[in-house]
């Protein structure tokens, strides 16, 4: 079921202005394709814009406005995801959309007329999943729709499905939010404190999904702490110590790889202070005593060294190098430069 989060309009949107703007024109101009590709990172808001749109199309009450009113019995359909003619199309292997959840719950369902409203939609999350089969069984129904029909394909990698269906949607593709914006809505909607937000803001790279989901971790900011901790005595800590210190940080496997973009985000503070001296730009502004020390005792060069070491470990590691080789490796860059 889809949460109400999800469908609450345009307005409820942080960016995305140019894609935002498309889709409005679309509907105050009456010029609605019938098929989109929202392409985005995971977490960059395709499934809250595609919701959107749905119930902007769908809603009785809008009048010429490209907003749902959100008060009328669609809206309130759309929103707890029980709108009988907004088609979620689910898929239960993780990484495939299979040809038979096409065919059950698109391709075989598109005939049948729409029970309430002006429009049948179906919004396909992960489509750049579909294998080939599915992706030939959904093109028919793109080739020659029923006129109610819109199909929307939310897809991480756009680049993934055949031309023959890229050639026949209109592309929309999400750019990352700036970071100023996803700081001011994890302050103000989030109610996040000021240096927290700095840092998850930083860390999201303009991905909203993602900053709301660190937000509400608190894992992250002990993560984040015990990083910077190590950070701050990198320069005289054992280097067995520092990489036992990581393992059992990064008990989860994934995790390591935020642990390392921690890393990254403290030694750019570092070469940015050194660089200009200004405390305002930092990131990790709380902890200036320890970022003025570490840019006494590092070069620009040693800095550079470093940074590049912290991406090459993070390559190694999704090469599957051995994690303790890795990280001794990048501990000596670090405590040496």
């Amino acid at each position: 079921m889809q949460g109400t989060e999800e469908t609450r309009g345009f307005a409820a949107i942080v960016g995305h202005e140019d894609v935002v703007s498309h889709m409005q024109n679309a509907i105050k101009m009456n010029k609605i394709s019938h098929a989109y590709i929202i392409g985005g990172d995971k977490g960059a808001g395709k499934k809250m814009l595609a919701g959107a749109f749905a119930q902007t199309l769908q809603c009785r009450e809008r009048g010429d406005a490209a907003e749902p009113c959100g008060v009328c019995p669609s809206c309130r359909k759309a929103a707890s995801g029980n709108h009988p003619d907004i088609i979620y199309v689910r898929h239960d292997k993780p990484n495939t959309v299979s040809v038979d959840d096409v065919r059950g719950q698109l391709v075989g369902d598109v005939a049948i007329r729409p029970y309430e409203s002006p429009y049948k939609i179906y919004i396909v999350d992960d489509a750049s999943k579909m294998t080939p089969q599915a992706q030939n069984a959904i093109l028919k129904t793109i080739e020659e729709p029923p006129a109610y029909a819109i199909i929307l394909l939310l897809a991480e990698n756009p680049d993934a499905l055949l031309p023959t269906i890229t050639s026949r949607c209109v592309t929309l593709r999400l750019k990352p939010v700036e970071e100023s914006r996803v700081r001011e809505y994890l302050m103000n909607r989030m109610h996040v404190p000021d240096y927290q937000a700095e840092i998850e803001a930083s860390f999201a790279q303009g991905n909203i999904g993602k900053a709301k989901m660190i937000a509400g971790s608190s894992e992250f900011m002990t993560m984040v702490e015990n990083a910077v901790r190590l950070m701050k005595k990198s320069n005289r800590l054992d280097i067995a110590e520092m990489t036992e210190t990581v393992k059992a940080m990064s008990a989860d496997k994934n995790s390591v790889y935020d642990v390392l973009e921690i890393f990254n985000l403290w030694f750019h503070d570092v070469l940015l202070f050194k660089a200009t001296r200004e405390v305002d730009s930092l990131i990790f502004k709380e902890e200036i005593n320890a970022v003025k020390e570490r840019a006494r005792y590092s070069s620009y060069e040693g800095l550079q060294k470093i940074i590049d070491g912290i991406a090459t470990a993070g390559e190694r590691l999704r090469a599957n190098v051995n994690f303790d080789l890795t990280m001794e490796l990048l501990f000596l860059t670090i405590r040496e430069n």
